[in-house]
């Protein structure tokens, strides 16, 4: 994949995405939106990537979310992509993990950008902030909703109405991270855990991340239930649900092929 706005690697079964635009804290504008939006596309087209990990350029920032610079002037004539901020907050399809390594600020959409990924990973020198409200806009790429959803209502608003800005200590505290790390490890840190995620059924992931999916956008715990032997009868089917009841009967490690 080769893109301006934005690097891709692959290492082994896991996709290495970084915000590249270094010069403006990792800004995103709408061509970046939509070059990030066809990654997470091919991403998930692809039967041999299995995880991503979403890191920034640099040692300062995750990304500034929103370049307003940008916004301001017009900047480009394409058209937002629909899958959202970072092509990634509005997208409710996408059933492989991503695993968020903020390197630095992660602010406004940046924030929103990590809060969409599936596991956050952070620098003890990240800071995050949803600050919109002192600008005159407000959270609106999934912050107000996702952030009020994993950390409590009550925080949520303290922090979205002040827009004040929490380092990584505070914000694993508050539950909005899953680990903190030494800045020189944190990439090293991430790998690990793709890897790890690596080790179990990519089948039976994808399947855990269909119901969550499917449970942003529905009401009723009954009606999720439901949908879930919906989805236990399609992995049933695959080869990797085969494979995991051998191995463990045959007492080895299991070979997961993704089908």
């Amino acid at each position: 994949m080769s893109y301006e706005f934005i690097k891709t690697e692959t290492k082994g079964h896991v996709l290495v995405v970084t915000m590249n635009r270094p010069e403006v804290y990792n800004a995103v504008h709408v061509d970046m939106h939509n070059e990030m939006a066809d990654c997470w596309d091919k991403f998930a087209a692809d039967p041999d990537l299995w995880v991503a990990v979403l890191t920034g350029a640099g040692d300062k920032a995750f990304t500034a979310g929103n370049d307003l610079k940008a916004t301001a002037t017009g900047g480009s004539k394409a058209k937002m992509t629909e899958t959202g901020f970072a092509g990634l907050s509005s997208r409710f399809d996408l059933e492989k993990p991503i695993i968020a390594a903020v390197n630095g600020f992660a602010m406004g959409g940046g924030f929103e950008t990590a809060l969409s990924c599936d596991i956050i990973l952070a620098s003890e020198n990240a800071k995050f902030a949803l600050p919109e409200v002192k600008v005159g806009f407000f959270a609106a790429a999934s912050g107000v909703q996702r952030l009020s959803r994993y950390i409590g209502r009550l925080a949520a608003q303290e922090l979205m109405f002040t827009g004040r800005t929490i380092t990584a200590a505070e914000a694993l505290a508050l539950g909005c991270l899953n680990e903190v790390h030494p800045h020189d490890q944190l990439m090293e840190k991430a790998m690990e855990k793709a890897e790890q995620l690596c080790t179990v059924s990519p089948s039976a992931v994808k399947a855990t991340k269909r119901v969550l999916n499917d449970m942003a956008l529905r009401d009723g715990m009954a009606g999720s239930i439901a949908y879930s032997r919906e989805v236990i009868a399609d992995l049933a089917k695959t080869e990797d649900f085969k494979e995991g009841v051998n191995a463990f009967v045959e007492k080895r490690a299991p070979q997961w092929v993704n089908k």
